[in-house]
């Protein structure tokens, strides 16, 4: 007898419930992924993420390959691909582990009704530490703020061993036919790509090898390095972390395995753990309140003066030519490397949202276009977070200087100056300043708003709709 286990957002063997619990009997193992094109799937991935899953693809193939089975591509709407399946394979039960976003859950659950009648059907929680429905308030009612949520997670309990790599992943006699990976057409016409991914390494195997590097060189200074820019002092698994090529579950399990033997790293390590914790945050909003995809969690903000005809300003953010150095730099960074620090990210939203009153929405499509790390619910969550509509105690107030931030996180100016070249010959005094500001530099675009008038301005926007709800 034939199992089918659909993989999705656990690219990966080991930890990876469908897979260990497919591969403990006799049966063999069709392992498919579907490139589902339909409207409401989340595989609609942004551009630099499908790259990502091109090259994710091709390392898990070459993992399962090692065991004598392959990776089964398919592309069509899911439902009927799998049926297709079962009817090609004699398969008797379907795996899959679950995905957490909205059009995901209601189709996954439309699927296990239809299934369940003409097979066996188990569904597994392989990318959270725990089900967004077992961490809720004494009332049964979901957090809204972090702390609270993570002190009740972590009582709940967060550290499990991780399930271990199947000793076999059996295939049938005849595998059924497959697309290959290059024929899904993840990757671009134009190869903008090929000097992205220079500086990336994917799968599996780099994902828990970068794991251990992060522990060993860098988890002790995480709490004061991670906000350092021009240092590694990140553990950059977030793009590993979003196609599952490695689990929280054996990020927190090995974390404090090391912490076990080191204590000296004991802030770094917990404080590692704790961004985990940000991460389950995050899904558990964007389940328990899955408007929040494109609306305002605070709904009072549903009636914010946005501003119009923004799209020149929104054009000039994008392509790092604001005039304010360190936002330049991280939107420079994201467009070369697909990727961008967290400290950076947070001031150029805060500049988009509140100092330009450019609509989240708008960042946040930009982010899930261009991030090798586009998750949904952390995008989401960091772009109303940082607007201040998110979860948050007291949000509107909070917006972040894009000069006192460069001057207090990047000090000597060695972030601006690996991404703004422009900008390298000036001294550490005027490198954070806007050319205004600065000396007769004439290459450097003027700054699109004076921080001053239009801090002040988002203010008195955020205080209206405070005291009118």
């Amino acid at each position: 007898m034939t199992t089918l286990v659909w993989l999705r957002q656990d690219l990966r063997l080991a930890d990876n419930p469908a897979l260990y619990h497919a591969c403990r009997s006799d049966e063999s193992a069709v392992v498919v992924f579907i490139d589902d094109p339909t409207p409401t799937s989340t595989t609609q991935l942004g551009a630099a993420s499908r790259v990502w899953l091109h090259h994710s693809l091709q390392a898990l193939d070459s993992a399962l390959r090692s065991f004598g089975n392959r990776l089964i591509v398919r592309q069509g709407e899911a439902l009927s691909t799998l049926q297709a399946l079962l009817a090609e394979t004699g398969a008797t039960r379907v795996f899959w582990n679950r995905v957490y976003e909205p059009a995901s859950l209601a189709r996954d659950k439309h699927l296990k009704q239809t299934l369940k009648a003409v097979c066996e059907v188990h569904s597994y929680n392989a990318s959270l530490l725990q089900e967004p429905w077992d961490v809720l308030k004494a009332d049964a009612t979901p957090y809204k703020v972090f702390t609270p949520f993570w002190k009740a997670a972590l009582k709940i309990g967060v550290v499990q061993p991780p399930l271990p790599l199947p000793t076999r992943i059996p295939a049938p006699t005849v595998l059924p036919a497959s697309l290959s990976i290059t024929d899904l057409g993840l990757l671009p016409d134009i190869r903008w790509d090929v000097p992205m991914m220079a500086h990336w390494e994917v799968g599996e195997t780099t994902a828990r090898h970068k794991l251990q590097q992060f522990l060993t060189q860098h988890a002790a200074d995480y709490k004061t390095a991670r906000n350092i820019p021009a240092q590694p002092g990140t553990a950059r698994l977030s793009p590993h972390l979003h196609f599952g090529e490695i689990s929280p579950r054996q990020a927190v399990y090995f974390a404090e395995h090391y912490l076990a033997e080191n204590l000296h790293a004991e802030a770094g390590v917990r404080h590692f753990i704790q961004e985990i914790g940000w991460r389950e945050f995050s899904y558990h909003l964007l389940y328990h309140f899955p408007h929040t995809v494109d609306r305002p969690l605070d709904v009072r903000f549903e009636r914010f003066a946005w501003a119009d005809n923004y799209a020149e300003i929104l054009q000039r953010w994008q392509h790092g030519k604001t005039g304010f150095p360190i936002v330049d730099a991280g939107m420079r960074e994201l467009w070369h490397t697909g990727w961008m620090h967290n400290r950076v990210r947070m001031i150029v939203a805060s500049l988009l949202t509140k100092n330009l009153l450019v609509p989240w929405q708008a960042g946040e499509n930009w982010f899930r276009d261009t991030l090798v790390d586009a998750d949904l619910a952390s995008n989401v969550f960091g772009w109303q977070w940082t607007a201040g509509c998110g979860a948050d105690a007291a949000p509107y107030f909070r917006i972040f200087n894009p000069i006192l931030q460069s001057q207090k996180f990047d000090p000597e100016g060695e972030y601006i100056r690996r991404w703004v070249p422009e900008l390298a010959r000036r001294d550490n005094k005027l490198i954070h300043l806007p050319r205004e500001l600065g000396d007769g530099l004439k290459d450097y675009p003027l700054p699109l708003v004076d921080l001053g008038k239009s801090r002040e301005r988002a203010l008195r926007l955020f205080t209206g709709i405070k005291v009118s709800g």
